[in-house]
């Protein structure tokens, strides 16, 4: 019988996309929604959608009792809005909640859950930590990202304590034409408007979504897998250098100078630590205990499936 995946935040971007990869590889694939009416399926085939409300405190146990892994990308998008206080609020308690929540929901019900693959992110670190290389052992930042990535890594301990296999995934900067940065910086270079932020030194720590879903997909297969693990491609790039590979692989020329820092943080807010900070995340229990293999792990590589 094939085994069934249960994931939350599995109408968002990458949510699709693992949707479609797990069911090619045979995987049931089961969706907790607010809403599972409004489902549209991400593929041809559908699939089975239970209720949730995190602020309601209600979760369907059929979706636990009938689930061998749940993988959980559920929480509000980081830069999807200005930081005003209460969304702020919202990021953290939209991941905490909800994790806490399914906690519960495992204690408290008759299930087969073999493993808990939860999202996490390089946020952990700080939203700037300049050029020194961080690993899985690397101390966490102070700033709110850090405080966020912290407390959500905590509320996913629950449901490690109770004795399922739990692996936390600190997702860098996603790779993917179907929302986040990429089609953010890709459209004013296709106009002949890109540069670079700032200094354009920052490292952005990058991903491909289909490395990103098929790490996922690892984590849920291979029982080796523990843990946190920082989910980036082996080499970090300067804010810089990813403008010009964009813009060079869309045979673009830049032409103008970089886009000064004060002007970010007028129009964004706090928010704008985002852009305007960098990472130097290195993959280090990918490369040195898996063997997980990247299909997109070279920028140019990666930037020229997503963008041609």
């Amino acid at each position: 019988m094939n085994q069934t995946v249960l994931i939350t935040g599995g109408t968002g971007t990458i949510g699709r996309r693992l949707t479609q990869l797990l069911q090619e590889q045979g995987y049931e694939v089961a969706l907790l929604s607010r809403r599972p009416a409004d489902i549209k399926p991400a593929t041809g085939q559908p699939t089975r959608n239970y209720q949730w409300d995190v602020k309601k405190g209600h979760l369907d146990p059929q979706a636990i009792q009938t689930a061998d892994h749940i993988i959980h990308l559920a929480g509000a998008g980081i830069a999807d809005e200005r930081w005003t206080d209460a969304r702020k609020n919202e990021i953290l308690t939209s991941r905490t909640e909800s994790t806490e929540l399914i906690a519960k929901a495992l204690a408290k019900n008759p299930h087969k859950v073999k493993s808990f693959i939860a999202s996490s992110a390089i946020g952990y670190y700080g939203g700037d930590t300049g050029d020194r290389p961080l690993t899985e052992t690397s101390s966490g930042g102070s700033d709110f990202l850090a405080q966020v990535t912290r407390a959500w890594e905590r509320s996913e301990d629950q449901v490690a304590a109770l004795g399922i296999r739990t692996v936390k995934l600190r997702t860098g900067v996603v790779l993917t034409t179907e929302g986040g940065a990429l089609p953010k910086l890709a459209q004013p270079i296709r106009l002949g408007a890109g540069a670079p932020i700032g200094s354009g030194q920052q490292y952005i720590s990058w991903i491909h979504i289909d490395d990103l879903c098929r790490m996922y997909i690892k984590a849920l297969q291979d029982e080796s897998w523990q843990g946190v693990y920082n989910a980036v491609a082996p080499g970090p790039v300067t804010n810089e250098g990813l403008t010009r590979a964009i813009a060079s692989v869309l045979n673009r020329p830049l032409l103008l100078p970089n886009i000064p820092n004060f002007a970010i943080k007028l129009m964004f807010g706090e928010l704008a630590i985002t852009v305007t900070g960098g990472n130097y995340v290195l993959n280090k229990r990918i490369a040195d205990e898996t063997n997980f293999q990247y299909q997109h792990g070279e920028l140019e590589y990666a930037l020229k499936d997503l963008l041609k």
